[in-house]
C-alpha cells in the first residue's frame, strides 16, 4: 500500500513539474504580442476622436494583427460583434435551409442573395477592423473594402423586401425603378465612403461626414421604403403577423445605430474612458447587428408565409437579372474602390520618396 502511495505522489510531482513548464511551453509556441499604446505612438490616419489609448502599433507581421483577435485593444469588440453576428446568420440561415418550408430553386434565389450579402458585409467590417492597423495603405484598402461590402448588402436587403416583404400597393409603383435605384444608390454609397476616406484628411470637415451619409442615407430610405409602407398601412392589412414586428425593431435599431455612427458618445463626454469597450462605435456595431438580426427573422418569416406575393411578381428573366446584378455591383463598386486604392498608394509611394 505505501509502494502505491510513494508511485501516486511521484506522479504528482512529475504532473507538478510539466504544468509549471506549461507557461513557457505556452509562451514559445505563441509569438509575444505587442502591448498596445497611446495615441501619441500611432499616426494622425489610425486616431479616433477621445479615444486615447489601446492602439495596436503598426509595422508588425500579418500574423500579429490576425492574433490581436485574442487581444485586448480598442478595435476588439468591433471585431467581435460583427463576427458573432455573422456566425449567428449563418447557423440560423443552414438551420432555416434544413427545414421543410426551404427549397433551392427561383423562389429562393432573393433569399440566398440576402444572406449572401449580410454575411459579406459582416466579414469584411470584421477584417477592416481587425487589420486595418497594419500600415496607412492596409488601413485605406480595408475600409475601402468594408464600403463595398456595405453597398452590397444594401442591395441585398432592398432585393429580399421587394419579393418577400413589401405589400402589392407599394410594388404597383415602385417596381420598374425600385431595384436599378437601389444597386445605383448602394454603388454611389460606396464610391461616396471611398472617396470621402481618400480626399480628406484627419481633422476631418463636415463634407466628408455628408459625403458619406448622404448617399448611404438615401440607399437606405428607398431600401427600407416597402417596409415603411407596409408598416404605415398596417391598418388596412394584418398588423398580427410576426414578421411586422421584427421589420419595426430592425428600423428601431438601424436608427440608434445610425445615431452613435454620426455622433463620438459617449467618449466625447469621458474621453479616455471608453477606449477598450463602450465608444460610440462599438455601440453602433451593437445596433447594426441587432438590425441584421431582426431583419433576417423578418426576411424568413417573409418568405414563408408570404410566397403568393412573389408568385404573383416573378418573372424567370426579371427575378434571375435582379440576382445577377449583386454580383455585377460587387464588381463596379470593387473596381471604383481599387481605382481610389491605387490613387493612396502612389501618394504615399510620393510621400515615402
Amino acid at each position: 500500500m505505501s509502494t502505491a502511495i510513494v508511485e501516486c505522489i511521484s506522479s504528482l510531482s512529475v504532473i507538478a513539474q510539466q504544468l509549471r513548464r506549461l507557461p513557457w511551453i505556452l509562451e514559445s509556441g505563441f509569438p509575444k504580442m505587442p502591448s498596445t499604446v497611446m495615441e501619441s505612438d500611432v499616426p494622425r490616419i489610425f486616431r479616433e476622436p477621445y479615444i486615447q489609448t489601446g492602439y495596436r502599433p503598426i509595422n508588425q507581421n500579418w500574423k500579429y494583427y490576425f492574433l490581436s483577435l485574442f487581444q485586448k485593444h480598442n478595435e476588439s469588440v468591433n471585431v467581435w460583434t460583427h463576427l458573432l453576428v455573422a456566425l449567428a446568420v449563418l447557423l440560423r440561415f443552414r438551420a432555416f435551409a434544413e427545414s421543410e418550408t426551404f427549397s433551392w430553386e427561383t423562389m429562393s434565389f432573393p433569399l440566398v442573395i440576402y444572406v449572401l450579402s449580410s454575411l459579406t458585409y459582416l466579414t469584411c467590417s470584421m477584417l477592416a477592423h481587425l487589420l486595418q492597423s497594419k500600415s496607412e495603405l492596409a488601413h485605406y484598402s480595408f475600409y475601402f473594402m468594408d464600403y463595398v461590402g456595405v453597398c452590397t448588402y444594401q442591395y441585398g436587403s432592398a432585393l429580399a423586401h421587394y419579393y418577400y416583404s413589401s405589400n402589392q400597393g407599394w410594388y404597383d409603383v415602385a417596381w420598374p425603378f425600385y431595384l436599378p435605384g437601389a444597386a445605383f444608390l448602394g454603388w454611389m454609397s460606396c464610391i461616396g465612403c471611398c472617396y470621402a476616406k481618400y480626399r480628406y484628411r484627419r481633422p476631418y470637415p463636415v463634407m466628408r461626414k455628408l459625403c458619406q451619409v448622404v448617399p448611404a442615407g438615401l440607399a437606405y430610405i428607398l431600401d427600407i421604403s416597402p417596409v415603411i409602407h407596409r408598416i404605415l398601412n398596417c391598418h388596412l392589412d394584418s398588423c398580427t403577423d410576426m414578421s411586422f414586428w421584427f421589420h419595426c425593431l430592425q428600423i428601431i435599431f438601424f436608427i440608434i445605430g445610425a445615431y452613435f455612427f454620426s455622433c463620438p458618445v459617449p467618449e466625447k463626454y469621458f474621453p479616455g474612458c471608453c477606449d477598450i469597450v463602450g465608444h460610440g462605435h462599438q455601440i453602433f456595431h451593437v445596433f447594426l447587428g441587432l438590425c441584421t438580426l431582426s431583419q433576417l427573422e423578418g426576411v424568413l418569416l417573409d418568405y414563408n408565409n408570404r410566397q403568393e406575393h412573389f408568385r404573383v411578381r416573378y418573372s424567370s428573366g426579371y427575378t434571375q437579372m435582379s440576382c445577377i446584378s449583386f454580383f455585377l455591383l460587387i464588381l463596379s463598386s470593387a473596381v471604383s474602390a481599387i481605382y481610389l486604392q491605387q490613387k493612396i498608394k502612389k501618394q504615399l509611394a510620393e510621400k515615402d520618396f
